[in-house]
């Protein structure tokens, strides 16, 4: 199946990408994104959105919009949306994977789960394999493309609120505040406590926590 990466050169505006691919005959464009690539906690989660006619107001990168607006425009996806689905990967499978393997293989899952199937699929950063319609990867893809953008969206809410469980499971982390990402705060704790099953072990911040890890895999 063929795929591409590509630069694009211009903002969302308009969502000229899913205009020019519906041109070219195609109906049911996927966008799909990921969030927590980079967060030493808690799960990868990938998600992948086809958009109906109606784009939602303030469509954008997950990463501009406040958390209220967020969760506003995540309902608005859910209503607009021709279909959504999203997979995640336990940290566990990301140490194992590496976090790259899993970031495409999620990417993968997430578009192979979508009913009904996409016709033509655009992916964000990376180009990824093993999809079942043409496909391209689209760097910033978040910030142009709006279903990519939709779905950054879904990504960054679902794992959000999945972050928000594990401060209740695991207490004094500070999950629900820093969502697993390697802040200050998240450092302090983790060497007071030690990690917990939530941590990815291949982290260097992480594995130095450990006895005899001091020289794992370093991923971010």
């Amino acid at each position: 199946m063929a795929y591409a990466t590509v630069r694009p050169s211009f903002s969302l505006a308009g969502s000229v990408y899913e205009v020019a691919l519906t041109q070219a005959g195609f109906h049911r464009i996927a966008g799909a994104d990921e969030a927590g690539r980079g967060a030493c906690a808690g799960p990868l989660v990938a998600a992948a959105v086809i958009l109906g006619d109606s784009v939602p107001d303030g469509l954008n990168d997950s990463k501009k919009l406040t958390p209220r607006r967020r969760e506003q425009v995540f309902a608005e996806i859910s209503d607009a949306a021709v279909a959504l689905a999203w997979v995640s990967v336990p940290p566990a499978g990301c140490d194992a994977l590496g976090i790259q393997s899993a970031d495409l293989g999620a990417l993968r899952d997430a578009v192979l789960a979508l009913d009904p199937a996409p016709d033509f699929a655009v992916t964000d950063g990376f180009a990824v394999p093993g999809l079942k319609c043409p496909s391209l990867g689209m760097w910033k893809g978040d910030q142009v493309v709006a279903c990519v953008a939709a779905a950054s969206i879904v990504a960054k809410v679902v794992r959000d609120r999945m972050m928000v469980a594990l401060d209740a499971e695991y207490p004094g982390y500070g999950f629900a505040v820093h969502k697993g990402y390697a802040t200050q705060s998240h450092q302090a704790a983790l060497n007071a406590l030690g990690p917990c099953p939530e941590h990815r072990l291949t982290y260097r911040n992480v594995a130095a926590t450990l006895p005899g890890m001091d020289h794992a895999e370093t991923i971010v």
